[in-house]
């Protein structure tokens, strides 16, 4: 992490990735971007759905190849990349027949490695290969939920899931949550962890930074009145005054469990996420 020396208040504790120490260029690959505005919160109407959301800087989208369709044939990582619509690095790969493809960049893969997906390929960061031929203890991630769906889970910076098992053409993985979930061992996964595992430690220091980020203040509940939040009304400082804790709209967030009860994947969940204090 880089720190700064206190010139302003909001320097004091501000902090950053050294992202010279990671990336290899400033410029993306023109090629694999697009323009497009983001919806910050808002409906198909122009309607705020989600608070919070709103304003930011602009963002050149990078596409990114989550199917990884190419099978059996190498790739070179030429660069490694920032990319302001997700939280890991990115490295742009060129295959042996010469296609380029950005790729999420997994912890400890460099510029020059090359990596591969193939049904037998070696077990080596980077490297893409079904759920079934990685042995138990393997980190994965890019995991795919259906078999030929592409990448879906464990792709934020810093995250990993582990093999646990093999078992009647299913593998069990302990996923980031700590849910242990089985998967069709046809699925495929990448073997690593994503990069940037300090993206969680950065400290904004001060309330621009969260705007340039997109993100718009969010007001306390016990600082409204009664008429605009369960919290809200009394003079001073209060205590919440409801048995449970609750939404802006009474909808209880803490103790009830939200998931669907006849969900379809149900039975594929091997032992539920620990949460709350004992976590």
């Amino acid at each position: 992490m880089k720190h700064y020396a206190p010139t302003t208040p909001s320097r004091r504790q501000m902090t950053t990735i050294e992202y010279r120490k990671f990336l290899t260029t400033n410029e993306p690959h023109k090629p694999l971007t697009k323009g497009g505005q983001r919806h910050v919160g808002r409906n198909s109407d122009g309607r705020i759905t989600v608070r919070h959301k709103g304003g930011g800087h602009k963002r050149l989208y990078r596409e990114l190849d989550f199917k990884y369709d190419k099978l059996n044939i190498p790739a070179k990582v030429e660069t490694v990349e920032y990319d302001p619509n997700r939280s890991g690095f990115i490295a742009l790969v060129c295959y042996r027949d010469g296609e380029r493809r950005y790729h999420i960049l997994p912890k400890e893969l460099k510029v020059g490695d090359l990596i591969v997906s193939a049904e037998d390929a070696e077990i080596k960061v980077g490297n893409r290969l079904p759920l079934a031929k990685a042995p138990v203890g393997t980190q994965v991630f890019n995991l795919e939920v259906k078999p030929g769906s592409g990448a879906k889970l464990a792709r934020s910076a810093g995250t990993q899931a582990e093999v646990v098992s093999h078992s009647g053409g299913y593998t069990s993985v302990k996923m980031p949550s700590s849910e242990v979930r089985k998967f069709n061992d046809k699925c495929w996964a990448s073997i690593g962890a994503v990069s940037n595992d300090e993206h969680k430690l950065v400290n904004f220091g001060k309330a621009g930074r969260s705007r340039w980020k997109g993100i718009r203040p969010t007001v306390r509940g016990t600082a409204m009145n009664p008429v605009d939040h369960p919290y809200g009304g009394g003079e001073g400082a209060q205590g919440r005054g409801t048995k449970r804790p609750k939404t802006k709209w009474g909808k209880v967030t803490g103790g009830r469990k939200t998931r669907t009860p006849k969900k379809y994947s149900n039975y594929l969940i091997v032992s539920r996420r620990k949460v709350g204090k004992k976590r």
